[in-house]
């Protein structure tokens, strides 16, 4: 717990902030930041969810802090009836927000460029007003259970969301509808989601969700890993639709480019260096022998020598475009410096040998 002084609200606010276990022992590594308001009943169901999507490798851990607005949610969310504007007070913690509470975790933790802002109800209705903001500064918002105004579409069409295709960036915007909600409710967030799912801005990705429950809690519970798994897509590894809807047509050198931007992507958002994933590599490897007589396997084995040294992958298909060439005395020479990298122990070691072997290499 923080007890945060704040200038802008003249008084003093709760954080409850968690810090991945990680934290102390790795100096140098950053981390994504979230900001979940109503912490009495988000915080804790966020933070168990982002642990479990880091250790199955579907993001990267984070670093959550948690608003605490069980006695003052009335004042931090509220809106006029007439205009969809935030009250005086809401308009205080806006800037709480954007200038206290972002600036303190920046401050004092290593915090990665990609922030998400996490509310529910009528604190959704709060966070689509950061949307406005000129200079972006969140990567996600993420909008559960939302009680937006009666204004919501046209607060939206003035914030001129185009705005973002011009930042070299990536963002999120997550809304879910459900049955457990009210006719009326799920009439305007439907309209919303309509007209939301008409934008076509490159960077900027509109995830419209629909839960099927009767119960807005259990609506809570689903909706934060779904929209998880969105907005971590980009770190996982290639999955099959992935691969299906965005590599499968590529050239080779497109391919090796695209695995290339992925991981770089990765590493600017996230703070995550991960070299790259041997699964992610092997995605890609029918279309860089196969297409174009093999050509690129050089481009390929270089590209894995940069993003992942470790790996004995990048002189085995450098050494494989050159046996594929019958330079077999240079494709021995990088054979022999990748399984050089290898453990004796590792399961494949023996198979890579075989590449030495059968060009005769002792």
């Amino acid at each position: 717990m923080k007890e945060l002084e704040s200038e802008i609200m003249e008084t003093t606010r709760t954080l409850k902030i968690y810090i991945p276990d990680s934290y102390e022992r790795d100096s140098i590594k950053n981390y994504p930041l979230a900001i979940v308001l109503d912490e009495e009943f988000m915080f804790d169901t966020y933070v168990g969810n982002s642990i479990l999507f880091a250790k199955k490798d579907k993001a990267p851990k984070q670093i959550v802090v948690g608003i605490s607005m069980e006695e003052t949610r009335a004042k931090d969310v509220g809106f006029d009836l007439n205009s969809g504007a935030l009250i005086n007070s809401s308009k205080n913690f806006y800037d709480f927000l954007r200038d206290e509470v972002l600036f303190y975790m920046e401050s004092n933790y290593r915090t990665s460029p990609f922030v998400s802002f996490v509310g529910q109800g009528y604190s959704a209705n709060l966070i689509t007003h950061f949307l406005q903001e000129n200079t972006a500064f969140i990567n996600s918002f993420v909008c559960i259970n939302p009680s937006f105004s009666d204004f919501i579409g046209s607060e939206l069409q003035s914030y001129n969301l185009n705005k973002f295709a011009n930042e070299d960036n990536t963002f999120y915007l997550y809304i879910n509808n459900s049955d457990a909600f009210s006719a009326s409710k799920k009439t305007k967030i439907s309209q919303i989601q309509t007209a939301l799912s008409t934008l076509e801005i490159k960077n900027f990705n509109i995830i419209n969700d629909n839960i099927i429950t009767d119960s807005s809690v259990s609506a809570i519970s689903e909706a934060i890993p779904r929209a998880m798994t969105k907005i971590f897509e980009v770190y996982s590894a290639i999955s099959k639709e992935e691969y299906e809807e965005k590599i499968k047509e590529l050239s080779p050198i497109d391919a090796i480019a695209y695995l290339e931007d992925k991981y770089l992507e990765i590493e600017f958002l996230f703070g995550s260096s991960l070299g790259i994933r041997e699964k992610d590599i092997y995605a890609i490897e029918n279309i860089i022998i196969e297409k174009e007589n093999g050509d690129r396997l050089f481009d390929f084995g270089k590209m894995i020598l940069k993003r992942f040294p470790s790996s004995p992958l990048g002189e085995y298909y450098i050494g494989r475009y050159y046996e594929t060439g019958k330079n077999f005395k240079k494709a021995l020479k990088y054979y022999k410096i990748g399984y050089g990298k290898m453990d004796p122990a590792d399961p494949n070691a023996d198979n890579y040998y075989e590449n030495i072997l059968r060009l005769g290499g002792q």
